[in-house]
């Protein structure tokens, strides 16, 4: 459902109209709670499959990448923060895919799956911040003021950044195990 609802948001997002930022804020939040329908539903009923453990990451790289990518786009945030989280999510997946396929596993940690999460709340907050500015409220010029004022999304999303590097070492540490079985059999 994440995979089908990204086009959605991103036309949302680039729609020139006072209700797509908003709109591509519940589209996004609509996606976010699909991540955690399936995932509870997956464990309640132990329907994890091979297939979903393939294709839940794999949407949540898609949803997130394609939100930071149409941002960087819309020069909201940096294109090299983006290349530095894109390139930590393709290399992590892609080892993991090339790992799992000799059948070893690995290990996704609480850090890697909070990381997700954090991504999550930085773009629900850019969207956020992007709809009000559509609203015709005293008080948003002020808060605009604010976050311009103190780089409030670049400071976010460097941390984000720097995060989402750190987990990706993380990760290569946590299965270095892993990875050292998978060289020696390779």
């Amino acid at each position: 459902m994440r995979i089908l609802l990204t086009p959605v948001f991103i036309l949302s997002l680039f729609w020139e109209n006072q209700l797509g930022h908003p709109i591509a804020l519940f589209i996004f939040i609509l996606a976010c709670a699909t991540d955690t329908y399936d995932g509870y539903y997956a464990r309640k009923y132990n329907e994890i499959t091979p297939e979903g453990k393939f294709l839940d990451p794999l949407a949540d790289k898609i949803l997130v990448s394609s939100a930071f990518i149409s941002f960087a786009y819309l020069g909201i945030i940096e294109f090299w923060m983006v290349g530095l989280i894109i390139f930590r999510d393709l290399f992590i997946t892609g080892l993991r895919m090339v790992i799992e396929q000799k059948g070893l596993s690995m290990v996704t940690s609480m850090i890697a799956k909070t990381k997700t999460t954090i991504q999550y709340l930085v773009i629900m907050f850019t969207l956020t911040i992007l709809g009000l500015k559509s609203l015709p409220f005293f008080w948003v010029s002020d808060v605009m003021i604010f976050m311009g004022e103190y780089d409030i999304l670049y400071y976010l999303t460097l941390f984000i950044t720097i995060f989402t590097v750190y987990t990706g070492f993380s990760y290569l540490f946590e299965n270095k195990t892993t990875i050292v079985e998978y060289m020696n059999e390779g």
